[in-house]
Protein backbone atom coordinates (compact mmCIF):
# COMPACT_ATOMS: atom_id res chain seq x y z
CA UNK A 1 0.00 0.00 0.00
CA UNK A 2 0.91 3.09 -1.15
CA UNK A 3 1.66 5.95 1.75
CA UNK A 4 0.76 9.52 0.47
CA UNK A 5 1.28 12.30 2.96
CA UNK A 6 0.29 15.68 2.26
CA UNK A 7 2.78 17.46 0.10
CA UNK A 8 5.40 19.69 1.07
CA UNK A 9 4.81 22.71 -1.38
CA UNK A 10 1.03 22.32 -2.56
CA UNK A 11 -1.65 22.97 -0.16
CA UNK A 12 -4.55 20.18 -1.17
CA UNK A 13 -1.86 17.74 -3.27
CA UNK A 14 -0.13 14.83 -1.49
CA UNK A 15 3.23 13.28 -1.96
CA UNK A 16 4.71 9.97 -2.07
CA UNK A 17 8.77 9.37 -2.15
CA UNK A 18 10.00 6.51 -4.52
CA UNK A 19 13.73 5.61 -2.93
CA UNK A 20 16.36 4.97 -5.90
CA UNK A 21 19.10 3.44 -3.48
CA UNK A 22 20.83 1.26 -6.18
CA UNK A 23 21.43 4.89 -8.23
CA UNK A 24 24.51 5.97 -8.96
CA UNK A 25 25.99 8.68 -7.69
CA UNK A 26 28.81 11.78 -8.65
CA UNK A 27 31.42 13.89 -7.09
CA UNK A 28 30.84 13.07 -3.30
CA UNK A 29 27.24 12.74 -3.69
CA UNK A 30 25.95 10.77 -0.22
CA UNK A 31 25.80 7.27 -1.35
CA UNK A 32 21.89 5.88 -1.47
CA UNK A 33 20.49 9.45 -1.32
CA UNK A 34 18.58 9.73 -5.01
CA UNK A 35 14.65 9.66 -4.83
CA UNK A 36 12.00 10.69 -7.00
CA UNK A 37 8.84 12.24 -5.95
CA UNK A 38 5.18 11.43 -6.95
CA UNK A 39 2.58 14.11 -6.49
CA UNK A 40 -1.15 13.73 -7.14
CA UNK A 41 -4.04 16.11 -6.77
CA UNK A 42 -6.56 13.74 -4.73
CA UNK A 43 -7.25 10.07 -4.05
CA UNK A 44 -8.29 8.08 -7.05
CA UNK A 45 -11.30 9.45 -8.73
CA UNK A 46 -11.64 8.59 -12.32
CA UNK A 47 -10.10 5.56 -14.30
CA UNK A 48 -7.64 7.60 -16.80
CA UNK A 49 -4.73 9.65 -15.22
CA UNK A 50 -2.07 11.84 -16.30
CA UNK A 51 1.23 11.82 -14.95
CA UNK A 52 3.33 15.21 -15.75
CA UNK A 53 6.80 15.18 -16.35
CA UNK A 54 8.71 18.57 -15.58
CA UNK A 55 11.63 20.17 -17.19
CA UNK A 56 15.46 21.51 -16.93
CA UNK A 57 16.04 23.23 -14.02
CA UNK A 58 12.05 22.91 -12.76
CA UNK A 59 9.67 20.89 -10.88
CA UNK A 60 6.33 20.99 -10.44
CA UNK A 61 3.72 23.82 -9.28
CA UNK A 62 1.35 24.28 -12.36
CA UNK A 63 -1.88 23.43 -10.40
CA UNK A 64 -4.18 25.70 -13.11
CA UNK A 65 -3.02 22.50 -14.97
CA UNK A 66 -3.19 20.08 -12.73
CA UNK A 67 -7.29 21.64 -12.89
CA UNK A 68 -7.60 21.75 -16.17
CA UNK A 69 -6.76 18.09 -16.70
CA UNK A 70 -9.17 16.93 -13.55
CA UNK A 71 -11.99 19.18 -15.50
CA UNK A 72 -11.28 16.68 -18.94
CA UNK A 73 -11.60 13.45 -16.66
CA UNK A 74 -7.82 12.85 -15.59
CA UNK A 75 -6.74 12.27 -12.20
CA UNK A 76 -3.49 14.29 -12.53
CA UNK A 77 0.06 13.16 -11.05
CA UNK A 78 3.34 14.82 -11.68
CA UNK A 79 6.92 13.41 -10.89
CA UNK A 80 9.60 15.11 -9.42
CA UNK A 81 13.08 13.54 -11.15
CA UNK A 82 15.64 12.87 -9.03
CA UNK A 83 17.74 15.78 -7.92
CA UNK A 84 15.03 18.37 -8.60
CA UNK A 85 12.61 20.04 -6.94
CA UNK A 86 11.07 18.12 -3.85
CA UNK A 87 13.71 14.62 -4.70
CA UNK A 88 16.43 17.32 -4.67
CA UNK A 89 18.62 16.45 -1.74
CA UNK A 90 21.64 18.62 0.01
CA UNK A 91 25.11 17.24 -1.49
CA UNK A 92 23.25 16.20 -4.77
CA UNK A 93 24.21 17.25 -8.41
CA UNK A 94 21.00 19.15 -9.03
CA UNK A 95 19.51 17.82 -12.62
CA UNK A 96 22.45 15.91 -12.85
CA UNK A 97 22.33 12.38 -14.91
CA UNK A 98 24.76 10.83 -17.71
CA UNK A 99 21.58 8.63 -19.29
CA UNK A 100 18.15 9.63 -19.85
CA UNK A 101 17.25 6.14 -19.73
CA UNK A 102 18.06 6.71 -16.26
CA UNK A 103 14.90 8.06 -15.70
CA UNK A 104 12.97 5.21 -16.83
CA UNK A 105 13.08 3.67 -13.15
CA UNK A 106 11.28 6.48 -11.21
CA UNK A 107 9.01 6.61 -14.46
CA UNK A 108 8.28 2.84 -14.38
CA UNK A 109 7.59 3.04 -10.16
CA UNK A 110 5.16 5.91 -10.73
CA UNK A 111 2.91 4.13 -13.50
CA UNK A 112 3.04 0.92 -11.31
CA UNK A 113 2.04 3.28 -8.25
CA UNK A 114 -1.11 4.64 -10.41
CA UNK A 115 -2.05 1.58 -12.21
CA UNK A 116 -2.43 -0.16 -8.87
CA UNK A 117 -4.69 2.31 -7.79
CA UNK A 118 -7.08 1.17 -10.17
CA UNK A 119 -6.34 3.35 -13.41
CA UNK A 120 -7.14 1.84 -17.02
CA UNK A 121 -5.35 4.26 -19.14
CA UNK A 122 -2.44 6.67 -18.30
CA UNK A 123 -1.37 9.50 -20.74
CA UNK A 124 1.87 11.09 -20.14
CA UNK A 125 2.38 14.85 -20.94
CA UNK A 126 5.97 16.09 -20.40
CA UNK A 127 7.40 19.89 -20.73
CA UNK A 128 10.79 20.74 -22.51
CA UNK A 129 13.52 18.45 -21.20
CA UNK A 130 10.96 16.01 -19.43
CA UNK A 131 9.13 16.10 -23.46
CA UNK A 132 12.31 14.28 -24.58
CA UNK A 133 12.20 12.25 -21.70
CA UNK A 134 8.44 11.12 -22.03
CA UNK A 135 9.09 10.46 -25.25
CA UNK A 136 12.67 8.35 -25.26
CA UNK A 137 10.69 6.07 -22.00
CA UNK A 138 7.34 5.87 -24.41
CA UNK A 139 9.43 4.26 -27.09
CA UNK A 140 11.14 1.95 -24.64
CA UNK A 141 8.07 0.98 -23.01
CA UNK A 142 5.62 0.26 -25.95
CA UNK A 143 1.93 -0.39 -24.93
CA UNK A 144 2.31 1.04 -21.36
CA UNK A 145 0.85 4.85 -21.99
CA UNK A 146 -2.04 5.25 -23.78
CA UNK A 147 -1.14 8.91 -25.27
CA UNK A 148 2.01 11.33 -25.32
CA UNK A 149 0.94 14.77 -25.08
CA UNK A 150 4.56 17.05 -25.16
CA UNK A 151 4.76 21.11 -24.41
CA UNK A 152 7.44 22.21 -25.80
CA UNK A 153 9.89 19.31 -26.01
CA UNK A 154 13.28 19.54 -25.96
CA UNK A 155 13.69 17.22 -29.27
CA UNK A 156 16.85 19.09 -31.10
CA UNK A 157 19.49 21.71 -29.93
CA UNK A 158 18.99 24.54 -32.05
CA UNK A 159 21.60 24.68 -35.31
CA UNK A 160 22.77 20.96 -34.21
CA UNK A 161 22.12 18.55 -36.76
CA UNK A 162 25.08 20.07 -38.91
CA UNK A 163 27.49 19.59 -36.16
CA UNK A 164 26.45 16.54 -34.21
CA UNK A 165 28.97 14.08 -35.65
CA UNK A 166 31.34 16.65 -34.41
CA UNK A 167 30.00 17.18 -31.59
CA UNK A 168 28.75 14.28 -30.27
CA UNK A 169 31.58 11.95 -30.45
CA UNK A 170 33.79 14.75 -28.24
CA UNK A 171 31.00 15.34 -25.45
CA UNK A 172 30.69 11.59 -24.77
CA UNK A 173 34.86 11.57 -24.92
CA UNK A 174 34.64 14.44 -21.97
CA UNK A 175 32.36 12.61 -20.26
CA UNK A 176 34.38 9.31 -19.73
CA UNK A 177 37.00 11.84 -18.07
CA UNK A 178 35.03 14.41 -16.43
CA UNK A 179 31.46 14.10 -16.40
CA UNK A 180 30.57 16.36 -14.25
CA UNK A 181 32.58 19.37 -15.26
CA UNK A 182 30.25 22.68 -15.11
CA UNK A 183 30.52 24.40 -18.68
CA UNK A 184 30.56 28.42 -18.39
CA UNK A 185 27.33 29.15 -20.34
CA UNK A 186 25.42 32.84 -19.87
CA UNK A 187 21.70 33.26 -19.62
CA UNK A 188 19.85 37.01 -19.79
CA UNK A 189 17.11 35.51 -16.80
CA UNK A 190 14.25 36.81 -19.67
CA UNK A 191 12.44 33.53 -18.82
CA UNK A 192 12.06 33.78 -15.37
CA UNK A 193 11.38 37.85 -15.65
CA UNK A 194 8.43 36.35 -18.31
CA UNK A 195 6.53 34.19 -15.75
CA UNK A 196 7.97 34.51 -12.01
CA UNK A 197 5.47 36.76 -9.82
CA UNK A 198 8.93 38.29 -8.45
CA UNK A 199 9.52 39.86 -11.59
CA UNK A 200 7.34 41.13 -14.59
CA UNK A 201 5.08 37.69 -14.37
CA UNK A 202 2.19 36.49 -12.76
CA UNK A 203 3.27 33.09 -11.45
CA UNK A 204 4.38 32.27 -7.68
CA UNK A 205 7.02 29.51 -7.31
CA UNK A 206 9.94 28.52 -5.50
CA UNK A 207 13.03 30.34 -7.03
CA UNK A 208 15.36 27.59 -5.68
CA UNK A 209 13.46 24.52 -7.22
CA UNK A 210 12.93 26.75 -10.95
CA UNK A 211 15.67 28.79 -12.39
CA UNK A 212 18.27 27.90 -9.49
CA UNK A 213 21.87 28.65 -10.50
CA UNK A 214 22.81 25.47 -8.83
CA UNK A 215 21.86 23.77 -11.51
CA UNK A 216 24.88 23.87 -13.60
CA UNK A 217 25.11 22.40 -17.20
CA UNK A 218 27.41 19.70 -16.62
CA UNK A 219 29.47 17.82 -19.40
CA UNK A 220 28.07 14.31 -18.47
CA UNK A 221 24.69 15.82 -19.04
CA UNK A 222 24.56 17.30 -21.92
CA UNK A 223 26.13 14.27 -23.58
CA UNK A 224 23.26 12.47 -22.43
CA UNK A 225 20.82 14.77 -23.76
CA UNK A 226 22.50 15.13 -27.54
CA UNK A 227 22.65 11.34 -27.36
CA UNK A 228 18.79 11.39 -26.18
CA UNK A 229 17.99 13.81 -28.94
CA UNK A 230 20.03 11.53 -31.49
CA UNK A 231 18.23 9.14 -30.96
CA UNK A 232 14.70 11.07 -31.92
CA UNK A 233 17.08 12.15 -35.22
CA UNK A 234 17.42 8.57 -36.50
CA UNK A 235 13.34 7.95 -35.57
CA UNK A 236 11.43 6.42 -33.12
CA UNK A 237 8.13 4.01 -33.05
CA UNK A 238 5.90 5.41 -30.14
CA UNK A 239 2.95 2.93 -30.54
CA UNK A 240 0.44 5.53 -29.18
CA UNK A 241 -0.78 8.89 -30.64
CA UNK A 242 1.43 11.78 -30.07
CA UNK A 243 0.69 15.41 -29.28
CA UNK A 244 3.18 17.69 -29.64
CA UNK A 245 2.08 21.67 -29.09
CA UNK A 246 4.58 24.45 -29.35
CA UNK A 247 4.80 28.40 -29.19
CA UNK A 248 4.38 29.99 -33.01
CA UNK A 249 7.79 31.65 -32.69
CA UNK A 250 11.16 31.74 -30.80
CA UNK A 251 13.10 34.98 -30.11
CA UNK A 252 16.34 34.93 -28.94
CA UNK A 253 17.66 38.84 -28.67
CA UNK A 254 19.71 39.87 -25.89
CA UNK A 255 18.07 43.16 -25.29
CA UNK A 256 14.51 42.99 -23.33
CA UNK A 257 11.51 43.34 -24.82
CA UNK A 258 7.72 42.78 -24.04
CA UNK A 259 7.43 40.88 -26.71
CA UNK A 260 9.61 38.47 -25.30
CA UNK A 261 6.14 37.48 -23.34
CA UNK A 262 4.82 36.54 -26.33
CA UNK A 263 7.51 33.59 -28.08
CA UNK A 264 9.37 30.80 -26.81
CA UNK A 265 12.56 32.49 -25.53
CA UNK A 266 14.13 28.81 -24.66
CA UNK A 267 14.15 26.56 -27.37
CA UNK A 268 13.75 27.07 -31.23
CA UNK A 269 10.46 26.18 -32.20
CA UNK A 270 10.84 25.14 -35.89
CA UNK A 271 13.73 23.24 -34.49
CA UNK A 272 11.67 21.06 -32.51
CA UNK A 273 8.63 21.31 -35.57
CA UNK A 274 11.18 19.77 -37.97
CA UNK A 275 12.20 16.82 -35.79
CA UNK A 276 8.29 16.00 -34.04
CA UNK A 277 7.20 13.90 -36.97
CA UNK A 278 10.35 11.75 -36.55
CA UNK A 279 8.63 10.24 -33.04
CA UNK A 280 6.12 8.16 -33.96
CA UNK A 281 3.22 6.84 -36.74
CA UNK A 282 0.90 9.31 -35.30
CA UNK A 283 2.00 12.54 -34.63
CA UNK A 284 -0.20 15.71 -34.74
CA UNK A 285 1.71 18.99 -34.64
CA UNK A 286 0.16 22.31 -32.96
CA UNK A 287 1.34 25.67 -32.87
CA UNK A 288 -0.14 27.85 -30.39
CA UNK A 289 -0.06 31.84 -31.02
CA UNK A 290 1.93 33.96 -28.62
CA UNK A 291 2.44 30.83 -26.40
CA UNK A 292 5.61 31.10 -23.86
CA UNK A 293 8.23 27.82 -23.57
CA UNK A 294 5.97 26.65 -20.62
CA UNK A 295 2.58 26.90 -22.48
CA UNK A 296 0.85 26.26 -19.43
CA UNK A 297 2.41 29.50 -18.42
CA UNK A 298 1.47 31.34 -20.92
CA UNK A 299 -0.24 34.81 -21.22
CA UNK A 300 -3.60 34.94 -22.00
CA UNK A 301 -5.09 34.39 -24.40
CA UNK A 302 -2.56 31.59 -25.20
CA UNK A 303 -2.95 29.83 -22.27
CA UNK A 304 -6.61 28.78 -22.70
CA UNK A 305 -5.60 28.12 -26.56
CA UNK A 306 -2.95 25.72 -24.94
CA UNK A 307 -5.55 24.02 -23.06
CA UNK A 308 -8.65 24.49 -25.50
CA UNK A 309 -6.06 22.24 -27.99
CA UNK A 310 -5.24 19.62 -25.60
CA UNK A 311 -9.07 19.06 -24.57
CA UNK A 312 -9.74 18.83 -28.59
CA UNK A 313 -6.72 16.24 -29.01
CA UNK A 314 -7.95 14.21 -25.88
CA UNK A 315 -11.42 13.98 -27.31
CA UNK A 316 -10.10 13.04 -30.21
CA UNK A 317 -6.72 10.45 -29.23
CA UNK A 318 -7.46 10.18 -25.59
CA UNK A 319 -8.72 7.02 -23.99
CA UNK A 320 -12.62 7.20 -23.94
CA UNK A 321 -13.99 4.18 -21.52
CA UNK A 322 -12.17 1.31 -23.23
CA UNK A 323 -11.25 2.55 -26.02
CA UNK A 324 -7.08 3.70 -25.14
CA UNK A 325 -6.63 -0.16 -25.72
CA UNK A 326 -8.04 -0.41 -29.15
CA UNK A 327 -5.99 2.92 -30.37
CA UNK A 328 -2.79 1.06 -28.95
CA UNK A 329 -3.82 -1.53 -31.51
CA UNK A 330 -4.32 -0.09 -35.01
CA UNK A 331 -1.65 1.67 -34.32
CA UNK A 332 0.59 -1.62 -34.18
Amino acid sequence: MTKWVEDSYLASFQAVTIELPDAPVYAGEPVGSLCATLVRRHPPRQKRAMLYIHGWNDYFFQTQLAAEIAMLGYDFHALDLRRYGRSLRPGQLAGFVTDLSAYHNEIDEAVRIITEEGHDDIVVMGHSTGGLIAALWADERPGVATALVLNSPWLELQGYPAVRPALLPMFSAVRSLSPTAALPLSETGFYRRTISATEDGVWDYDLKLKGDKSFAVRVGWLAAIMQGQARVSEGLTIDVPIAVLLSDRSDFRRKWSEELRLVDVVLDVDTLAAQAPKLGRLVTLIRIEDGMHDLALSDEPARSRYYAEIRRWLGAYGPTGNTGAAQKQILR
